[in-house]
């Protein structure tokens, strides 16, 4: 508070202190914040839109195993089965996530990553994919019933465009999960 009260007092007097370098130093702080605050919502809508990009690629996997979920549903419970010979076998798909990713958000491969580039290099990129599709038991003994599910981890990787090379890129682990829930 103390410190405040002199800046004020600094501001007032009028014994030959310019007020142009504290304008500029305010000035430049402000454009610094508005920059780091640019580049945290920059960043947040490039996970967001990962994100549902990646949940929209495995809802895709899930419903293309529908015709692979047997059909004899019974209070909620479902799976992946096929009838062959005089047994049940289990058939389920991964699907092909990573061709449905790039179709969604115009990615290329490049090195075993799927970059998106736009015109200032390389906005984010996507690697490191795994799909793992849970089958529902086929005729569950306990009360505690399973669905059929997939769930998918992709890593996301975007460069800062703050302060050049200094900071390094953002990396997160994303986690995706679907279940697959019978209408009929």
């Amino acid at each position: 508070m103390e410190i405040i009260k002199k800046i004020k007092a600094l501001l007032r007097s009028k014994k030959g202190f310019s007020s142009a370098p504290w304008v500029v130093v305010i000035a430049l702080a402000g454009i610094m914040f508005f920059v780091v605050l640019w580049q945290i919502i920059r960043l947040v809508i490039i996970a967001a839109g990962v994100k549902d990009a990646v949940q929209s690629a495995v809802i895709s996997t899930s419903v293309g195993n529908y015709s692979n979920v047997y059909d004899g549903v019974r209070e909620g419970y479902s799976g992946g089965y096929r009838y062959s010979g005089n047994s049940w076998k289990t058939s389920v798909s991964t699907g092909n996530v990573y061709g449905r990713l790039d179709q969604l958000l115009g990615l290329h491969s490049s090195g075993g990553k799927h970059i998106k580039t736009n015109s200032d290099g390389t906005e984010f990129a996507v690697y490191g994919l795994s799909v793992n599709v849970d089958n529902a038991q086929f005729a569950p003994t306990t009360n505690e019933i399973q669905q059929f599910s997939a769930t998918s981890y992709i890593t996301l990787e975007v460069p800062l465009s703050f302060c050049g090379d200094i900071l390094p890129p953002m990396k997160i682990r994303l986690c995706v999960k679907s279940k697959y829930t019978p209408k009929f």
